[in-house]
């Protein structure tokens, strides 16, 4: 198999030969299809977030069909197409797991950051946390961003409330793009923020049926009910509760920010709040997923071969990408 491998945090990663591997007793082997690049990716390769584990294989929007099938696995066979997402393992015994709330897990294991991702041609995966991929859609690269940033979209999507109906979007990547479209296919109002002076993705965010799209240093036409920040910016925070109305919410979408700087108290007052979004469940997923199934969206994305791995990641950095990177094996 091939794999590109970071060995150490801000260096490139490595493409390497290795051995196929067996899976062991409850999980899968995967021949990826496609793996999309995720900004969680990027802060990992860059070292924002801790490594407790190198070297690593980044990934963790895998489309990939069975190829082996560890002891005791049922509800799988070979040749089914399934996703892998972030979370590949929680404990099932902690007080989070036990109420619901698997993505709080005291003890989770994260594909691409504690066990080897999808950058790869081939991946294990605990089959309890691989999803079957029932999606009319046949282009895998299509489907591969389905797979997180469609799902951290769709629960930041319910912790803005169901009584959202002017929603701000800062940052138009590629969990925006699909957020978007999910929200108008609600009847929802799509504000789009975008960084100031990028026309293209202002273009592409009212293209996707944004209201309206414009840089996150400008004000809304219209005060928000609830905001959903997806840039790693922190100082997006307080513009964000500067333009939702009184009683409103700004969600934060990310799973690493730069800090959020001081900023009055009387921008907080009134019953504004500020929540965050912690990974995904796989009940996330599947509610994401089917409603995928009923409400085709249109996925954006620009592949790359695996081999170019790190120039998606720049591009991605760069911010030179409208939608989603993938790689293909």
């Amino acid at each position: 198999m091939r794999a590109m491998v970071l060995n150490t945090a801000m260096l490139p990663l490595e493409l390497e030969r290795r051995s196929i591997p067996q899976p062991g007793p409850g999980e899968l082997r995967l021949r990826v299809l496609a793996c999309a690049v995720c900004r969680t990716d990027l802060h990992i390769v860059d070292g924002e977030l801790p490594l407790p584990v190198l070297p690593i294989v980044p990934g963790h929007e895998i489309v990939g069909v069975v190829e082996a099938l560890g002891a005791g696995v049922e509800g799988h066979r070979a040749g089914d197409r399934v996703g892998v997402p972030w979370l590949g393992h929680s404990c099932g015994c902690c007080a989070f797991c036990i109420e619901g709330h698997e993505n709080l897990c005291d003890a989770p294991r994260f594909t691409g950051y504690h066990r080897d991702g999808g950058f790869a041609s081939h991946v294990i995966a605990e089959a309890a946390f691989c999803l079957p991929l029932t999606l009319p859609e046949t282009d895998a690269a299509r489907i591969a961003p389905l797979l997180c940033a469609g799902p951290i979209g769709w629960r930041s999507l319910k912790a803005a409330g169901e009584g959202a109906h002017r929603l701000g979007l800062y940052g138009f990547g590629a969990a925006a793009h699909l957020v978007a479209q999910v929200a108008t296919a609600q009847g929802r109002e799509v504000y789009a923020f975008t960084r100031p002076g990028d026309h293209e993705a202002q273009a592409f965010a009212r293209g996707l049926g944004a209201r309206w799209a414009g840089g996150s240093d400008e004000c809304a036409p219209e005060p928000l009910d609830a905001a959903i920040i997806f840039a790693p910016a922190g100082g997006l925070v307080p513009a964000a509760l500067r333009a939702v109305r009184k009683g409103g919410r700004v969600v934060c979408g990310g799973i690493h920010m730069s800090d959020i700087p001081a900023f009055p108290y009387r921008w907080l007052w009134e019953e504004r709040s500020v929540s965050s979004v912690a990974n995904l469940t796989r009940a996330d997923a599947r509610e994401f997923l089917d409603f995928a199934q009923a409400h085709p969206l249109q996925v954006h994305v620009r592949t790359y071969p695996l081999r170019q791995a790190n120039e998606a990641l720049d591009d991605l950095r760069a911010g030179r990408i409208e939608g989603a990177a993938v790689l293909l094996p």
